[in-house]
């Protein structure tokens, strides 16, 4: 079956650099672009949230390349791992460069697009569900929704530096953005929340902590704007964290919470609000 459902697909070079997108948790979620990428693969470079299981697709030829980055932990400089993928390339290796989410959102994917453009390595995008829609939807949070938002902004919570983004206009999303989905945002939550409120956000707002989300640990918890800050000290990172009207719907939409015969944690307030 796997087979007739590859056939057709792009062949894959030696000499090329494909930047692929793993999706957020679940192997399901991983794209037949990126399977087909996985089995022609000579070499795959690695990210710490790319889950084991979608690494059996390569290979057992393939050399395996780990180059997780985690906050506070050791890990491999992002020059580092560009160069070492335009080595790989010049060396004439078929080389996959597997990220969680989607490349291209927070996944610094353009960045080395763009390294390997310079260096006259040629290239493949290969789109992946990111951890801002597929994510929350594991959680029962959609995006957008008619009766409660017609936009929503992803915002990533720590700038090149590792501190709270400096260059956004704080008050602008506060007050003119009906769903704000943060990244990478756990550590600063703190001091994020502080910025919106005084931007003008609601305190009482909706706040989703969705820890490890499309996994078998994934763990949602909900609390007011207001008490983000005090939430997110006991939130495991990765998380990705929804902001809005939009948390109200999950008390209704927890498909993976019925599904497992429980409930993930939900403050008393938020769920008497959605129940209204």
């Amino acid at each position: 079956m796997t087979d007739t459902l590859l056939a057709g697909l792009p062949g894959f070079d030696p000499g090329w650099v494909w930047l692929v997108g793993a999706g957020p948790g679940d192997p399901g979620l991983l794209t037949l672009h990126g399977v087909n990428a996985l089995r022609q693969a000579d070499v795959v470079v690695y990210d710490a949230l790319v889950d084991s299981r979608i690494l059996e697709h390569a290979p057992k030829s393939a050399e395996m390349i780990y180059a997780g980055k985690r906050g506070g932990r050791p890990s491999p400089t992002q020059r580092s791992i560009t160069l070492r993928l335009i080595e790989l390339a010049q060396a004439g290796k078929r080389v996959l460069r597997l990220k969680g989410g989607d490349p291209f959102v927070f996944g610094r994917g353009g960045e080395e697009a763009l390294a390997l453009t310079e260096a006259g390595i040629p290239f493949r995008i290969v789109p992946g569900i990111t951890a801002g829609i597929g994510g929350l939807a594991y959680a029962g949070i959609p995006a957008t929704h008619r009766d409660t938002n017609s936009s929503v902004t992803f915002i990533t919570g720590h700038s090149v530096t590792g501190e709270v983004p400096d260059n956004l206009n704080w008050q602008a999303l506060a007050t003119g953005a009906p769903v704000i989905v943060l990244y990478m945002a756990v550590k600063h939550m703190g001091r994020i929340a502080a910025k919106l409120i005084d931007g003008g956000r609601n305190p009482d707002d909706l706040v989703a902590f969705v820890s490890n989300a499309a996994t078998a640990k994934m763990r949602v918890v909900e609390c007011r704007l207001s008490d983000a800050g005090e939430t997110a000290k006991d939130v495991e990172a990765p998380a990705v964290i929804a902001i809005g009207p939009v948390v109200g719907l999950r008390a209704s939409l927890d498909w993976m919470g019925r599904m497992n015969d429980g409930r993930v944690l939900v403050s008393p307030d938020t769920a008497q609000d959605a129940a209204e």
